[in-house]
């Protein structure tokens, strides 16, 4: 039968408010299917022919309700319904599942920024020599635990930042460099969860968010995010920013993302290039930059962290704990 106001609620009419696909909740609760899915314990479907309880339907109200504080989405205001009372209708529940649908990859706030790695992020040596050009490379991965938590990650909102940073002195072009760097602002990269921006703590992530910093980068790719890379494919360049001032305007930072084949691991390259010049082109080294990061030192730098989804809104941590190394060429 179909759910109406007088009427018996059927097993089906019940299961497909709940269910993994479609409409039902489950599809953004628990585990889902690609950028639909929290990872968060499923609410049970009820057997043909069996009684759909007060405490089958109290499981429904009070899951969506915990799904729209996560997004947050505004519910139609309702009480979940107890044993040995008369359940009475509930009305929108199908629109309300239909909201928290669309609006699944937002989230009313975030968890504890990560401040550990594994390997080197900063370059405490001089890089250069006399008036050549040079680079320096960091190559950075974000590991999941495994593909489906990878998903939960993103699809919660969670975030992953770079950050870039160098103070270092003694050099011709250090004050260029150092002032340089200051302008490329914070970059994250999203899910992409939609194939739309995420609204997570009250601030719009398109996929590739660039947060402050000043000048107009020549390759900005701002709807990049984790579901738009192909896994296995090559890397690609989501942005890049030359210096503004003669003689320095071909220098440049970029940063390249992939996805591996598996799903399991964001890399995420950093260049910085100085071009050629008729003087001294070499850059100090400096002071390191430790784990756990509480501030950076001196030398050039590329900090790779995390941001997980919040588990303040009711949400259990089924996406685990990334994990962040990074290596300097």
């Amino acid at each position: 039968m179909t759910y109406s106001s007088g009427g018996v609620i059927d097993n089906a009419d019940y299961n497909a408010f709940v269910g993994d696909t479609g409409s039902g909740v489950n599809r953004v609760w628990s585990t889902g299917t690609n950028d639909a899915g929290w990872g968060q314990t499923s609410i049970a479907t009820v057997s043909t022919g069996a009684v759909v309880t007060a405490t089958n339907w109290a499981t429904l109200v009070n899951t969506l309700s915990t799904t729209g504080a996560q997004e947050p989405t505004t519910l139609t205001t309702r009480t979940a319904p107890v044993t040995g009372n008369v359940i009475a209708i509930l009305a929108n529940v199908a629109t309300d599942i239909t909201s928290v649908t669309t609006n699944r990859g937002n989230a009313t706030s975030s968890g504890t920024t990560s401040s550990t790695w594994t390997g080197a992020i900063a370059k405490t040596t001089g890089t250069g020599s006399g008036n050549s050009a040079w680079t320096i490379t960091w190559t950075q991965t974000v590991t999941f635990p495994s593909a489906d938590q990878a998903r939960y990650f993103w699809n919660a909102g969670g975030l992953v930042r770079l950050d870039m940073s160098k103070t270092s002195t003694g050099a011709d072009v250090d004050p260029d460099w150092n002032t340089f760097v200051g302008t490329v602002g914070t970059l994250y990269m999203s899910g992409r969860v939609n194939s739309a921006a995420q609204t997570i703590a009250g601030v719009s992530y398109t996929g590739f968010t660039r947060i402050g910093g000043t000048g107009t980068p020549g390759v900005n790719s701002t709807t990049a995010g984790w579901y738009t890379f192909t896994p296995g494919a090559g890397s690609s360049i989501i942005f890049q920013l030359n210096s503004s001032v003669y003689p320095y305007t071909s220098d440049f930072i970029r940063v390249a993302a992939a996805v591996n084949v598996g799903s399991t691991v964001l890399t995420l390259t950093t260049t910085w290039s100085q071009s050629a010049l008729s003087y001294n082109a070499t850059i100090s080294g400096g002071t390191d930059t430790a784990s756990p990061y509480t501030t950076f030192g001196t030398a050039p730098a590329v900090l790779c962290r995390f941001i997980p989804p919040s588990t303040a809104q009711g949400l259990s941590n089924s996406w685990g704990t990334p994990t962040v190394a990074s290596s300097i060429a």
